[in-house]
């Protein structure tokens, strides 16, 4: 059985967001320079990947159908 990409990259992302949280908290301001910008930068390429997923899962999807049996 196949893991989803989709969960191998969340998962990433979310490991690294806490760590990047983990550095914030520890009050040096040089390891946690987490800004806005880059977490609007994440929210958008996240977003964009997931819809590109959702996309080409309902295109293959539709293309797999067409494979006789």
């Amino acid at each position: 059985m196949q893991t989803d990409p989709r969960a191998i990259a969340a998962r990433y992302l979310m490991t690294h967001v806490r760590s990047r949280i983990g550095a914030m908290k520890s009050g040096d301001p040089e390891l946690g320079a987490l800004s806005l910008e880059w977490v609007a930068i994440a929210i958008v390429l996240v977003t964009a990947a997931l819809a590109l997923a959702a996309f080409l899962a309902d295109k293959l999807g539709a293309l797999e159908s067409l494979i006789p049996n």
